[in-house]
């Protein structure tokens, strides 16, 4: 199929753009196959360059000739254009909303990008499954192969690690009994420091995620789930299956087939439920609070009112509160933890990822965020195809959409917010995840599924962000200056008094820039340079007078 046959009118002069903190522009306007672009009249400039799949909601006026298009893009920008010609206006519109709503994934821009810079790290390896495991460094578990094909779990990646104590017959014979043949694969190991001094020896903890069990109404069992799941735990030891449906809702899912881990089978491990809510109940949430950030009319008390009755910030709390009992569990308690809701794809996700931020320093530098994500989230199947297909403009239910990972993200924003030390990365850096999510010219965040991925040879065809960003000239842009290495646990804050709102990314377009905090940033990044000129010039200071000691020394004019 051809890009032309979507676009009606390729090119409209005298097109005024109106965009948040900018005077108004007229130029030209052109559409591409995967661009909207306009160009100024006066400075023969590109004033902007727009992924159309950024695009989430369109909207037309007309007023006499004259045409109004109001843009709305997942990133939760809102630029207006003003079209001479009804026909050039109406012809615009349709062809963005054909163009921003491609059925086919092969036809969007990452499968057409071609990046001008050098290449210095292919992103695709930066993290594969064979290497992360080399660093695990532990005798205790496997790598095992039995998804290869992906026929075992289709929304698992190839290589999986299981307990070494396990055989794969018992791993696929368990893959059967979990729901979409998601069974308990192993996330984090956990060296706690307090029981390494106290009784000098290496105590290692883990947390695993999976899928619910499929007990169904019956109570079915599988003996090879058992054992997978009981290998994890040594003699006298105990654990904690972390469910995050509420109780009802299990046993709902139990009469339906799910289920649940029974006390008889599972003896060693205790559920505790930790209900977290579903993508669908958080894409209504989001509306709700972009749609409050837009309405200028807001009174102080109306604004207050209707970021509570959203409940945005009461998601973030509840997913941050159990990703604090699992870190407490694995580190206070010692003791391995088991995550699971329904199919194991998102609130799991959010769970076992943010607890290793808690655990783990690794994971609040670049490359170990990164990794973390690889990991946890793109290669563990998370959906982002279809939960990031609509942002919070798009009209209408969309059934399989929901602000997932931004939830993730926005979780992560409030312990840096917490511990702006302990962060290798900047804000700016989680904002860039969060754009890249929605759209981007790089195929990593493209697909559900490592399945979906591997069929469309996505690593072949396409670039990884990772390939641009740790590029050092890029690289630089997302370092936070007050970094610090910190390599201890680090317990954030549930309370409600110590979650804010993320500014930069809901309300960045409405509020702008902090002009005191951007000058408190830059004056940081001048003393710091200013810092490092000063540690360069007294190493050479230093270098110069023992050189002249050595000399003075030599023709005898001091002693020793």
């Amino acid at each position: 199929m051809e890009f032309v046959e979507f676009i009606k009118t390729p090119k409209v002069d005298n097109v005024v753009l109106h965009r948040p903190f900018h005077p108004p522009v007229e130029g030209t306007l052109c559409l591409t196959g995967h661009h909207l672009i306009l160009s100024s009249r006066k400075t023969n400039s590109e004033e902007l360059w727009l992924l159309h799949s950024n695009i989430d909601a369109i909207e037309k006026k007309f007023v006499g000739a004259v045409g109004y298009l109001t843009i709305k893009c997942k990133n939760f920008m809102v630029i207006k254009l003003d079209i001479p010609g009804m026909e050039e206006c109406l012809n615009i519109a349709s062809s963005i909303e054909l163009l921003s709503n491609l059925e086919s994934v092969t036809l969007t821009y990452p499968f057409f990008y071609c990046p001008k810079f050098e290449i210095l790290e292919d992103g695709w390896h930066a993290f594969l499954a064979e290497n992360e495991f080399a660093r695990l460094n532990s005798e205790d578990w496997r790598l095992t192969f039995v998804n290869k094909n992906f026929q075992v779990c289709p929304s698992y990646p190839p290589v999986l690690v299981v307990p070494k104590s396990v055989d794969d017959e018992t791993v696929i014979a368990a893959a059967g009994f979990r729901h979409g043949g998601r069974f308990p694969v192993l996330s984090y190991v956990h060296a706690s420091q307090e029981i390494d001094i106290r009784r000098k020896a290496t105590e290692k903890t883990v947390i695993l995620r999976s899928s619910q069990p499929l007990t169904g109404a019956n109570n079915k069992r599988c003996r090879e789930d058992e054992k997978l799941v009981n290998a994890i735990l040594g003699m006298g030891k105990r654990g904690y299956i972390i469910d995050t449906r509420s109780q009802n809702a299990a046993m709902t899912a139990k009469s339906k087939g799910g289920g649940f881990e029974t006390e008889a089978h599972y003896p060693q491990w205790r559920r505790v439920h930790k209900p977290l809510e579903r993508y669908g109940v958080l894409q209504d949430s989001l509306c709700k609070l972009v749609e409050a950030t837009y309405d200028n009319s807001c009174s102080m008390d109306k604004w207050m009112s209707r970021l509570e009755s959203s409940g945005w910030l009461s998601h973030v709390k509840e997913v941050l509160t159990t990703a604090c009992l699992v870190a407490q569990c694995v580190d206070r308690e010692s003791s391995s933890v088991l995550v699971h809701g329904t199919d194991g794809l998102d609130s799991t996700l959010q769970v076992t990822s943010l607890a290793q931020v808690i655990l783990d320093p690794d994971c609040r530098t670049v490359r170990g965020f990164e990794a973390l994500l690889e990991r946890e989230w793109i290669q563990a199947g998370h959906p982002f195809a279809s939960r990031c297909a609509k942002s919070a403009f798009s009209p209408g239910k969309h059934k399989f959409t929901g602000p997932v990972f931004l939830c993730f993200l926005d979780c992560v924003w409030q312990i840096y917010q917490q511990f702006p030390c302990s962060f290798e990365f900047n804000e700016q850096f989680l904002v860039m995840l969060f754009e890249n999510a929605y759209a981007s010219q790089f195929g990593t965040f493209l697909c559900n599924n490592e399945s979906e991925r591997h069929h469309l040879k996505l690593k072949d065809k396409t670039y990884s962000l990772w390939t641009f960003i740790n590029r050092p000239q890029i690289l630089q842009t997302y370092m936070n200056p007050l970094h610090q290495h910190n390599t201890a646990v680090i317990w954030p804050s549930v309370a409600p008094q110590s979650l804010t709102l993320w500014c930069k990314v809901y309300q960045r377009w409405e509020v702008g820039k902090s002009s005191e905090r951007e000058g408190s940033w830059n004056e940081i990044l001048r003393i710091q340079q200013h810092d490092k000129e000063l540690k360069e010039r007294t190493g050479q200071l230093r270098k110069q007078l023992a050189d002249l000691q050595k000399e003075a020394l030599e023709k005898g004019l001091i002693c020793e």
